[in-house]
């Protein structure tokens, strides 16, 4: 995102934003894209070695970092009373830290099952709860989730995949009307394909038709990164101050052509 081009969204500078898998593709476009409209950015990651280079890239913004695994019940509080040290409660979280598991339901372990319901799903939990314990100190904030085109459909091999995203979606409107009367908005984003250095990698391992996928979407494109930010920046911002409980998909029309 150009620093010299980009709109300027309300209510969002000198707020304390933590991103979860914030040390590459659309977690790091989100920190950096909060990080530029003027927030303290506390980055969460599980790789340190990444987490510490995408800090050196935002070395020039108001950024903090903590390794930890999202899905540990002691490290997310360590995690979230960090941020509180380093820049006060919390004000916007985005569970961004999440899998994918596409693979013949009769051939998934149960521990595959397990680590995709904790990552995907456990800990956008966790990570909710303890936002929310500091955001009603001041009685206010937003907490958005990465759910999926796919937590609003269905597809033979993705059981857990679809599942845990479904998840996502019922638990974002189930917080919504529990924590609204505390002014805590939750919404979550359903991003379609987007074009990460993941989706590139897929590509050049002739795992993953991009011509397919583009051919596919009525847009004729993969998102970028820097869209899903924008949106999250919408939603974060005073632009959406009555919205919450909702799921937002931004996929290029992909869900609005059948999955087909």
């Amino acid at each position: 995102m150009n620093d010299q081009q980009q709109t300027v969204y309300a209510g969002i500078a000198g707020k304390t934003v933590v991103v979860t898998g914030a040390a590459a593709g659309i977690g790091f476009c989100l920190a950096q894209a909060f990080a530029q409209q003027g927030a303290q950015v506390f980055m969460i990651d599980l790789n340190q070695d990444a987490l510490n280079a995408a800090m050196e890239r935002l070395q020039d913004y108001q950024v903090a970092g903590f390794a930890a695994n999202v899905t540990d019940d002691d490290a997310v509080v360590a995690a979230f009373a960090a941020c509180q040290a380093n820049f006060g409660a919390v004000d916007i979280l985005f569970n961004n830290a999440g899998i994918s598991l596409n693979k013949p339901s009769l051939d998934i372990t149960m521990s595959e099952w397990r680590r995709c319901v904790d990552i995907n799903l456990s800990s956008l939990f966790l990570c909710s709860q303890q936002a929310a314990l500091q955001m009603k100190q001041h009685g206010r904030g937003v907490i958005i989730n990465t759910a999926s085109i796919w937590g609003l459909s269905t597809s033979a091999e993705r059981t857990a995949y679809c599942t845990t995203k479904a998840g996502v979606v019922a638990m974002t409107k189930c917080l919504a009307a529990e924590w609204g009367s505390a002014g805590i908005r939750v919404l979550a984003i359903g991003p379609g394909y987007t074009r990460t250095a993941l989706v590139e990698k897929l590509q050049q391992q002739n795992t993953l038709d991009v011509a397919d996928l583009e051919r596919r979407t009525p847009l004729g494109r993969l998102a970028e990164p820097e869209e899903i930010a924008e949106l999250a920046l919408f939603l974060a911002s005073d632009a959406a101050k009555f919205m919450t409980g909702q799921t937002y998909l931004i996929d290029g029309g992909w869900e609005a052509n059948g999955f087909q």
